[in-house]
């Protein structure tokens, strides 16, 4: 009896697996990159967004890689930019040498050793005094995504919800704030001053993300952190 076509399985998806020759392609592309500048940087990084990661790209790179991703496989840029690669820390570990022995160049299995969780890998030649700089002053703002901790308390007042108009009391609702409509404005139930919509410490919930985008809370910093820097010259490591 011919098989039913119905209990056939269909991909939804063309995504092509990683073969072994693009595994091969990064690390040629990491190890060009590490020919091509004077220094190296393993970062780590908090609260990752790549609309702010992307500007961080370009500070590096210049206005040609202006990609809105924070994919380093689709970077085309010449060897003689910046680099940064970021999310495939097994390969970066292959490429920078795990040991003494199979090390690309002097020390740099170093890196490979502390290469782990949420980091990356800068390549550049700007010097170290304004590579430091930059990352010293970068911290922006963000909104915070469920399932981050509250870094501090936060309560909104009466007043702040009264500025809303009535029609925004459902949503409100669904969102777990105790509102009603009063003479014609939005108020807290009960008569009560201020309402808490998270304490410090507490993990957030995806409706209390959703109330503080509302008003305009933001409790997350994207912030890159330097772990230690390369030398290329000197093969020369520094932790920070």
């Amino acid at each position: 009896m011919p098989k039913s076509k119905r209990a056939q399985r269909v991909a939804l998806t063309k995504t092509a697996k990683k073969t072994r020759d693009h595994k091969t392609n990064y690390i040629e592309m990491v190890r060009e990159a590490i020919d091509a500048n004077d220094r190296l940087y393993l970062f780590s990084y908090e609260n990752m967004r790549s609309n702010h990661f992307k500007d961080v790209r370009l500070h590096f790179r210049g206005s040609s890689s202006d990609k809105n991703n924070m994919s380093d496989e689709n970077d085309s840029g010449s060897g003689t930019e910046g680099r940064i690669f970021l999310g495939k820390n097994k390969l970066l570990q292959i490429a920078l040498g795990r040991g003494p022995e199979d090390e690309y160049s002097d020390n740099l299995h170093k890196l490979s050793k502390v290469l782990s969780g949420s980091v990356g890998v800068l390549c550049t030649n700007q010097s170290a005094s304004d590579v430091e700089e930059y990352f010293a002053k970068l911290a922006v703002e963000d909104f915070a995504r469920a399932g981050a901790i509250a870094p501090r308390t936060v309560s909104l007042t009466k007043e702040q919800v009264e500025t809303h108009p009535v029609s925004m009391v459902e949503q409100f609702r669904k969102l777990g704030l105790p509102v009603e409509v009063k003479n014609g404005r939005v108020s807290f139930i009960g008569g009560r001053e201020e309402w808490e919509v998270c304490k410090e410490g507490k993990e957030l919930s995806v409706e209390q993300c959703k109330i503080l985008v509302h008003f305009g809370v933001k409790l997350a910093t994207f912030k890159i952190d330097l772990v230690c820097r390369w030398e290329r010259e000197e093969g020369s490591v520094e932790e920070f």
